[in-house]
């Protein structure tokens, strides 16, 4: 039998379900699949790779994708481990169209050979996110004590929180279940607002899986080490240990994981202060840099973390162990980053209250922090009031005079009290339609600079989405998913076209990974053995990277990004430049020319860069060149 790609069909509204077939070949995943179920049926695409269940590490992130609130357009999101428990049900993907009548939980169960089992059970949904934990925490929690005796092996559970109610950008949350409980290393779908799709859109405030199929999964070590040492000249193991130091343990920085790394590393790059930061001379912002971060906040993460060594993984077996752990916090660089110093936040007891009670709301981290740094910084200047925004005082805004412990304390607790009040919708703060709406409305009664300090990437007519935390064009791209690293986020200068298609490039790689579920931690081998593995296990490397393109092309036909609406993007392009020049000595003369451009007329050269940019990535990916 030729294989095929099993996809189980549920209707949220009845609970009837079947289950279609797709041959491999016509679909390689949950990616260009769920790009297709979703066109058909708005659905919301929940599926493992090819891979899954296989010896290859990072091979079982758990891939989300449909039509996205936040964002506007067909959007993808992942999350790390929940693949692998996904994997014992025997199907590819789970696809949910329908709303159920009140919040409800699904569950869906396999027990060996025997046919799915699927329940819909409505639940009252602010007495569960009121209880025990709260939040999202609450909801995992409920479906485990409601159905963890039925499953043979600890199942897994995604869930929303009542942030997927009050706004465009809820996040999914899962974490792994170990000795009956769920654990504290949480992972997160975050990016692109999909937990408002399940909760407002489907009506479901969680989905508890798991089974014990058996499906046939390459595990043939040898065969593999064989692979990887004709390619490498090292076997499986160790190419792996090597691509993911940074993930774990960089010797040349004394610190691990995306926060230690990246913190020690930024120096006069980091963007603090809702960007304020750009405005700056590069001696302030190593002052900052050095006095806020280096030597307390991350020198409190290297302390707690890394040297006890509070690391897990995601729920699969893997080197990289890159869940960087303090008792129930996990720290990762763009959440603690967006609701760290991007707040005015530089203190580890601080950022771990505000980025829980983002957390426990289940709003996507990176997206809270944008918006609540906005917030903040138009509340310190008197553009909105204390009231309006659910605050009692002003937050300290100003790095001078700074008092890292006190101060980042007072401004964390302002951001929790305003995440509060964007659940509740009171003052000026109803989201249920996006911040940029907000910003838009405010801009017309107030003037343009309040809007001009959001920072976000437009798409559509509403669509948004906080940009990566980097001081870097590439996170301002016009491309068709943005918030993602589906861009170039390099800190090289490049000319817009040629940034278009780097961008449209690194979008092409981005899918080959996405679509086999595989995490991109791991690409430092993944991207140049993926074809190879797709070849020698299903004979189809050549279609398979073709489809990867074709996928990039039919995401890509959708793009509606709109030229940047804040002030503030153009500004942090305009800085960009200049710092290139006069701290990391770029004489490139491309670069010169943009910088003057920019002095003469910045929101003409705004306008030229970005639609140069466009045309790089529009002219990389056409479906019939």
């Amino acid at each position: 039998m030729a294989p095929c790609l099993k996809v189980l069909l549920i209707d949220a509204a009845s609970g009837f379900y079947r289950i279609q077939k797709y041959s491999l070949g016509d679909f390689f995943g949950p990616v260009d699949l769920g790009l297709h179920l979703a066109g058909r049926h708005d659905s919301l695409n929940i599926g493992a790779g090819l891979l899954s269940g296989s010896i290859f590490p990072g091979s079982n992130r758990l891939i989300f994708s449909g039509f996205s609130p936040c964002w506007g357009s067909f959007y993808v999101s992942s999350m790390g481990g929940a693949g692998l428990v996904f994997d014992n049900l025997g199907i590819n993907l789970l696809a949910v169209i329908g709303r159920a009548a009140m919040p409800s939980l699904l569950a869906v169960n396999r027990s060996g050979g025997e046919e799915i089992q699927v329940k819909i059970e409505p639940i009252d949904i602010d007495r569960v996110w009121n209880q025990g934990r709260g939040g999202v925490y609450a909801v995992m929690d409920d479906a485990l004590a409601r159905y963890g005796g039925d499953y043979a092996e600890a199942p897994r559970i995604l869930a929303a929180g009542p942030a997927a109610r009050a706004t465009d950008m809820g996040a999914i949350v899962s974490a792994p279940i170990t000795d009956g409980r769920v654990s504290f290393v949480d992972t997160w779908a975050g990016r692109g607002g999909l937990g408002t799709k399940m909760f407002q859109k489907h009506g479901l405030a969680g989905i508890i899986y798991g089974g014990t199929h058996l499906d046939e999964d390459f595990r043939d070590r040898r065969v593999a080490d064989q692979w990887f040492i004709d390619k490498y000249q090292k076997k499986l193991a160790a190419k792996d240990l090597e691509a993911t130091t940074k993930y774990r343990f960089d010797p040349q920085f004394a610190t691990g994981g995306t926060f230690g790394v990246n913190f020690a590393t930024l120096g006069g790059r980091m963007i603090s202060f809702n960007y304020r930061s750009l405005y700056w001379n590069e001696a302030d912002r190593l002052d900052i840099h050095k006095k806020l971060v280096v030597d307390h906040y991350l020198k409190q993460f290297n302390e707690e973390t890394i040297l006890p060594k509070h690391q897990r993984t995601c729920g699969e077996p893997c080197a990289a162990v890159c869940k960087k752990m303090k008792d129930e916090f996990k720290k990762d660089y763009e959440p603690y980053q967006a609701l760290g110093p991007l707040c005015g936040i530089f203190d580890q007891r601080a950022a771990e209250r505000l980025n829980h009670k983002a957390d426990e709301l289940g709003f996507d981290a990176i997206s809270a922090g944008g918006v609540l740094a906005w917030l903040m910084d138009a509340l310190a200047d008197g553009l909105v009031t204390p009231e309006e925004v659910g605050a009692k005082e002003k937050p300290v805004f100003d790095p001078k005079g700074f008092a890292v412990e006190t101060d980042s304390d007072h401004n964390a607790r302002i951001g929790m009290d305003m995440l509060q009040a964007i659940i509740d919708g009171r003052g000026i703060l109803n989201l249920a339609e996006g911040p940029r709406k907000l910003a838009r409305r405010l801009a017309r009664d107030r003037g343009r600079e309040v809007m001009d300090r959001f920072v976000y990437n437009a798409n559509a007519r509403q669509g948004w989405m906080a940009p990566n935390q980097y001081w870097t064009p590439g996170v301002l791209s016009p491309m068709a998913i943005m918030g993602k690293y589906y861009m170039h986020y390099g800190a090289d200068f490049l000319p817009p076209r040629e940034l278009g298609r780097k961008n449209a490039g690194r979008l092409v790689k981005e899918l080959m990974l996405d679509n086999l579920g595989i995490c991109r931690f791991h690409r430092g081998w993944a991207e140049d053995m993926v074809p190879e593995i797709m070849e020698n296990l299903f004979g189809l490397r050549d279609a398979y990277t073709r489809n990867a393109l074709l996928t990039a092309c039919r995401i890509n036909s959708r793009n509606a990004a709109v030229f940047w609406e804040p002030g503030r993007n153009a500004d942090l392009v305009h800085t960009f430049f200049k710092r290139r020049r006069d701290v990391e000595g770029d004489r490139d003369p491309r670069l010169i020319a943009w910088i003057e451009r920019f002095d003469k007329d910045k929101g003409e050269a705004a306008l030229e860069f970005w639609f140069e940019t466009l045309k790089g990535i529009h002219e990389s990916l056409r479906e019939f060149d």
